[in-house]
């Protein structure tokens, strides 16, 4: 009995945890399909900016220096929260891939993420931890401290180079070239016969179209970001909701073959206090028999 309501208060322990994480599970997934619509918006914006600085650099290539000393930073977004499977390990590894790959010389890294920077806790490279979000409305907040980390290492370091590596959904992880902007379009064949009427100088209008850029890019890889780590949890919740209803279902029936073998036991008892008490079934109806059918005698 004791070990039966063991197994019943264990299985209902796993169905409290089963629903909170199903709850969770239909959170994250409410969450990707807000982002779908944010994200959408912003690939459009990201695009627009890029197609206007392709066009002004294909008539003005000189308003985009090239700049040979530049200090590599990295930006990696991971996540605040877990339930995400392999999501932050998977970007580490990539980043060691990237290293490796370009040989980087000394770079510097941002870590986005609580669960993220604490697995980077004794990487002495990293020169920035910002604590990541868990909704789509807390983007922008932290957005802005991304960006008054870069601009204090500007300040301190000159001229940055500076990558983001993050996840997306459709093509794993990505590792994007954020400053400076707009140099894979410095030798594009101009698609229009006259150049962009400017009321300024080219140079102006490029500094502050990259503001724009900075802005609206950070926004694009955030959203993206966030989407897929809500699809990897989604994903991993699935499985654990799956295993616990798996786990669920053994302890039922362990629970029920424990429930029959306490009814044999009781059927058991119940006979065996008979026979000790000389009530066995059948044994009373012959001697009545007997004794009646002397008294007709």
């Amino acid at each position: 009995m004791t070990r039966r309501r063991n197994l019943e208060q264990h299985r209902q322990s796993l169905a409290e945890i089963r629903d909170i994480m199903n709850s969770m599970k239909t959170l994250a997934y409410m969450e990707t399909r807000k982002l779908a619509r944010f994200l959408e918006a912003q690939h459009a914006v990201v695009r627009s900016i890029e197609a206007v600085a392709a066009d002004l650099l294909s008539f003005h290539p000189e308003t985009l220096p090239e700049v040979k000393e530049t200090t590599p930073v990295y930006l990696l977004i991971g996540t605040e929260r877990g339930f995400c499977g392999d999501f932050n390990h998977a970007l580490i590894n990539s980043l060691e891939t990237t290293l490796h790959t370009q040989a980087e010389n000394s770079p510097m890294l941002i870590a986005v993420g609580h669960k993220l920077y604490t697995l980077l806790e004794e990487d002495e490279r990293v020169v920035s931890r910002i604590d990541g979000v868990s909704v789509v409305d807390e983007v922008t907040s932290m957005l802005l401290r991304v960006v008054s980390e870069l601009t204090a290492l500007q300040d301190k370091h000159g001229v940055l180079t500076v990558y983001c590596i993050y996840h997306s959904d459709n093509d794993g992880i990505l590792t994007h070239k954020l400053l400076p902007p707009f140099d894979r379009f410095l030798h594009c064949t101009p698609g229009f016969p006259l150049p962009p009427v400017l009321n300024q100088s080219p140079k102006a209008f490029l500094i502050e179209l990259t503001e724009h850029y900075l802005f609206a890019a950070l926004h694009e890889m955030l959203y993206t970001s966030l989407s897929a780590e809500n699809h990897y949890r989604v994903a991993h919740l699935e499985g654990a909701v799956r295993h616990l209803d798996d786990e669920s279902e053994d302890l039922r029936k362990q629970c029920n073959t424990l429930r029959q073998e306490e009814i044999i036991e009781e059927i058991e008892v119940i006979l065996l206090s008979a026979a000790s008490l000389g009530e066995i079934p059948g044994k009373r109806s012959d001697e009545h028999f007997r004794s009646d059918t002397h008294n007709n005698k």
